[in-house]
C-alpha cells in the first residue's frame, strides 16, 4: 500500500528526512543534492564524479514521494486506451519479462530495483528467482518489507543487495539474464555500467532494459532544449541524459550484440507522459493532476512550516515538480523518451 500524504512528509520518513543519525540534516541533504545541477550552478563532470552520493541523496529524499504519488514501480508504461496507469506498468515489465526467455529455476539481476515493484511482478509473472541491486539502503529497506508483506513466497525467490552497478559484488556469468528499468540512466558511464553487467551475465544470454534517453529531435544548441534536460536531470537524479544512438553505442562498446532496439514512445495510444500532465484530471490518478499537486505542494508546506515534515521536504516536492513539467515538456515536443527498449546478448 502506497503510504498517506500524511506519512509522506511526517518526521520519521526516510526518505524525506533520512537517517538523521548517519546522514546529517534532511536539509543539507537537500542543498547539497541541488548543488550538483546546472540549474542551481552544478556541472556534469561533478555529477558524474560524485554519482552515487548524488543519486542517493535523490533516493533518500524522494522515495516516498514516489510510493505515495506513484505506486511501487518507479517507471512508465506503453498504455493503450481504456488502460489505467497501474494496468500499463504491469504489461510493460511482462513485455520485458517475456523478452529475457526466463522461467522456473532462471537466476536473474535487477539492476536498480528500486522498493521491488517490478521485481515482484516479474517473479510471480516467470516463476525465476531475482536478485534486486541498490545502492540506496532505505529502498532495500522499503523493499525487504514489502515483499515480506506480499507473502505469495516471494521472499524465497526475491532477494536484495547494496551495491554499486558500477562495481557488482558478483562472480562473472553468473545470471541467467539481466534486466533494468530505467536505472543506468543515473550511471555516470554507460559503457562502463554495460560492462559490468556484461561480466555477470552467462554467455548466450540477454540482457534487457528500457533506457531514458534523447531523441534525435533534441538540439543542444537550443536553450529551450537545454532547459527541458536540466529540469528532467534534476527532477530525477540524473548525472548527464544520453542520446538513443550513444545507448546503442555504449552497448556495442561493452560488448554486447544488440538483438532488438526500438522508441516504444512513439505512437502510442496514450502519451507515456499524461499522468504528469497538469493540463488534464484523472480521478484515478488524482496524485499526479494540478490539483493533487497544488493539494500535496500545500500540505507539506503547512507541515514544514508547523516543524512536523522536515526542513526542506518543501524544496524536494519542488524539485520533483520541476522534473515533472520537464518531462512532459520533453515528451511533447519529442525531446525526450524514457522507454528506449532494448534486447543485447552476450556473445557466446
Amino acid at each position: 500500500m502506497a503510504p498517506s500524504l500524511a506519512n509522506v512528509v511526517a518526521p520519521n520518513v526516510s526518505a524525506i528526512g533520512g537517517r538523521k543519525e548517519n546522514h546529517g540534516t534532511s536539509l543539507d541533504r537537500v542543498d547539497g543534492y541541488e548543488r550538483y545541477h546546472a540549474l542551481h550552478g552544478g556541472d556534469v563532470s561533478a555529477r558524474r564524479s560524485a554519482y552515487a552520493d548524488m543519486v542517493n541523496k535523490y533516493y533518500d529524499l524522494a522515495t516516498s514521494f514516489y510510493e505515495y504519488g506513484w505506486g511501487q514501480s518507479f517507471h512508465f508504461g506503453v498504455r493503450c486506451r481504456g488502460e489505467t496507469l497501474q494496468e500499463s506498468i504491469k504489461r510493460h515489465e511482462h513485455y520485458l519479462a517475456m523478452k529475457l526467455g526466463v522461467g522456473e529455476g532462471s537466476h536473474v539481476l535487477d539492476v536498480g530495483c528500486g522498493i521491488g515493484g517490478p521485481l515482484r511482478e516479474i517473479a510471480t509473472f516467470t516463476g525465476a528467482g531475482i536478485t534486486g541491486l541498490n545502492n540506496n539502503e532505505h529502498q532495500i529497506d522499503r523493499a525487504e518489507e514489502i515483499t515480506r508483506d506480499a507473502g505469495r513466497g516471494l521472499s524465497e525467490r526475491c532477494q536484495y543487495v547494496k551495491g554499486d552497478f558500477m562495481q557488482l559484488p558478483f562472480e562473472e556469468a553468473t545470471f541467467d539474464a539481466v534486466y533494468q528499468i530505467e536505472a543506468t540512466c543515473h550511471a555516470p558511464s554507460l559503457k562502463e555500467v554495460y560492462g559490468e553487467i556484461l561480466r555477470v551475465l552467462k554467455p548466450g544470454k540477454v540482457f534487457a532494459g528500457y533506457e531514458w534517453c534523447l531523441t534525435d529531435a533534441y538540439d543542444g544548441g537550443v536553450e529551450e532544449h537545454r532547459r527541458i534536460k536540466q529540469e528532467i536531470e534534476i527532477g530525477n537524479g540524473l548525472p548527464d541524459i544520453k542520446s538513443c544512438q550513444e545507448c546503442l553505442e555504449a552497448l556495442r562498446a561493452a560488448g554486447f550484440q544488440v538483438l532488438e532496439a526500438k522508441d516504444l514512445s512513439q505512437n502510442q495510444q496514450v502519451p507515456w507522459y499524461e499522468p504528469l500532465d497538469p493540463n488534464r484530471f484523472s480521478l484515478s490518478a488524482f496524485r499526479t493532476t494540478s490539483m493533487g499537486r497544488f493539494i500535496t505542494r500545500n500540505f507539506v508546506r503547512l507541515l514544514e512550516m508547523l516543524r512536523i515534515a522536515p526542513p526542506g521536504s518543501s524544496r524536494v516536492s519542488n524539485f520533483l515538480e520541476e522534473g515533472a513539467d520537464g518531462l512532459v515538456a520533453g515528451g511533447k515536443m519529442n525531446l525526450f523518451t524514457p522507454m528506449f527498449f532494448f534486447v543485447a546478448m552476450k556473445p557466446n
